[in-house]
């Protein structure tokens, strides 16, 4: 929405797609109001940190009433962009590519994967679903064809900051990145690292104590 303040962090972000889900779960309970502090306390979250966060959208539910519950998933789908199709191509179709690439979630909803590259001719021509492997060369050729600007990328270290350049090059304006590298980007395109490792760090820090 063109009207969407530019400046929320990604934090914020990801606080919204926990509120979504949590307000999906109360709607599918058949609760069709519920108060910040009722959210709150139900999923352990903060209820002034849920109202602050609403309000960089604008205003929501009645002081004293709530939320409709099934008006405010609305909303935030919207707020998200989950109201419309998000394509998504997958870089990569080793095992984790693979398997996120058959991952039903990721066809369900607002996302649907179009198409999948891989460097292994072998793999070229093959179909995952509804969706071909083409070869990772084509990126160039197919990307604009699809529709999609969402990458998941998959690659090894090595090759993860060419793909990426030639992803976008092609018309991607966001990558979720699977490789251990940081990527760099131009500041309009938005990448994002999921390294396992960091996070089991973190887990072993705390069961050490």
């Amino acid at each position: 929405m063109s009207d969407q303040p530019t400046d929320v962090s990604p934090l914020s972000l990801n606080r919204l797609s926990i509120y979504l889900r949590c307000l999906t779960q109360l709607r599918d309970q058949g609760i069709a109001r519920v108060s910040s502090k009722q959210l709150a306390k139900q999923f352990q979250l903060s209820a002034p940190l849920i109202r602050k966060d609403l309000t960089q959208f604008g205003e929501f539910g009645i002081r004293g009433t709530g939320y409709e519950v099934e008006a405010l998933i609305t909303r935030l789908r919207t707020i998200l962009g989950l109201d419309r199709e998000q394509r998504i191509v997958v870089v990569g179709m080793g095992r984790l590519g693979g398997a996120l690439a058959r991952y039903l979630e990721l066809n369900r909803g607002a996302f649907r994967i179009v198409a999948a590259f891989d460097s292994d001719r072998r793999k070229v021509g093959s179909k995952v679903g509804a969706f071909k492997i083409h070869h990772v060369s084509e990126v160039p050729q197919v990307i604009p064809n699809t529709g999609a600007k969402i990458a998941v990328l998959t690659v090894p270290p090595r090759s993860a900051q060419r793909t990426c350049d030639a992803l976008t090059e092609a018309g991607i304006r966001a990558v979720l990145n699977f490789a251990p590298v940081q990527l760099q980007v131009n500041p309009e395109i938005r990448a994002r690292s999921v390294d396992v490792r960091i996070h089991l760090e973190e887990l072993a820090f705390f069961v050490q104590s």
